[in-house]
């Protein structure tokens, strides 16, 4: 017979707390660029004063870090079931918090409760993949390199779709690993995002690179890109 093996919630405490707060995650928030997780609050109120991640240090994006955040409504689940009463404790104090601040303005409203729910189906659609849909568009043509690898040997292929539509606050890092995906790229190997032969930072912006390369050139969206193999260390 197989014996199950009992774990403390203790033992768990690394992998469900918030590193800014000590508490455990509530509305659990991943940093895209690196998927550290924070509570949503603590980690907004953190890039208030700070583009960088409160973990590791990196910076999560030069001007907006708050795009780079997704929830993560399964963890969020996970510690709900693994901590009793949690749930319970914490729409508690939110309909406190709510009636305190005096949400309720009008009788046609039906509480704090109501009022939590819309907020997250707006967390829910910022979360899909329509995250950026009402934001302005660009068209983007993606040209593959010529002969881009070492001794002319071609690494990556041509899509055989060029043009992406995407929004203009898509960063380059965002198209490298799109094409990271597409191109189905090995880890050994590094990309590149070039625009008139310059290599892009990965955290431009589409809207940037438009208007400092495209639109003051009068030049068609088009860039390239290619990989090399990177440099493993002995």
């Amino acid at each position: 017979m197989t014996s199950h093996r009992k774990h403390l919630v203790r033992d768990l405490n690394h992998f469900i707390t918030c590193y800014i707060c000590k508490g455990y995650l509530i509305k659990p928030t991943t940093v895209t660029e690196c998927l550290h997780t924070f509570c949503k609050s603590c980690i907004v109120q953190h890039f208030e004063d700070s583009n960088d991640c409160p973990k590791c240090g990196i910076q999560v994006h030069e001007t907006n870090p708050l795009e780079m955040l997704r929830l993560d409504n399964t963890l969020e689940e996970v510690i709900f079931k693994l901590v009793p009463g949690l749930r319970e404790k914490e729409q508690q104090q939110e309909i406190e918090f709510w009636r305190r601040n005096k949400v309720k303005e009008s009788p046609d409203e039906d509480g704090p409760i109501c009022k939590k729910t819309r907020v997250d189906e707006d967390d829910d659609v910022k979360g899909d993949g329509d995250y950026h849909r009402s934001d302005p568009q660009i068209a983007i043509c993606l040209d593959c390199l010529r002969n881009n690898g070492q001794m002319g040997e071609n690494i990556v292929k041509g899509l055989m779709k060029k043009v992406i539509r995407c929004s203009t606050r898509v960063t380059v890092g965002t198209i490298k690993k799109f094409l990271s995906l597409k191109l189905k790229l090995p880890s050994s190997y590094e990309l590149d995002v070039l625009c008139n032969g310059e290599i892009m930072g990965k955290d431009h912006t589409m809207e940037f690179i438009y208007m400092t390369r495209w639109r003051l050139r009068g030049e068609n969206a088009v860039m390239e890109y290619g990989a090399i193999r990177s440099r493993v260390r002995s």
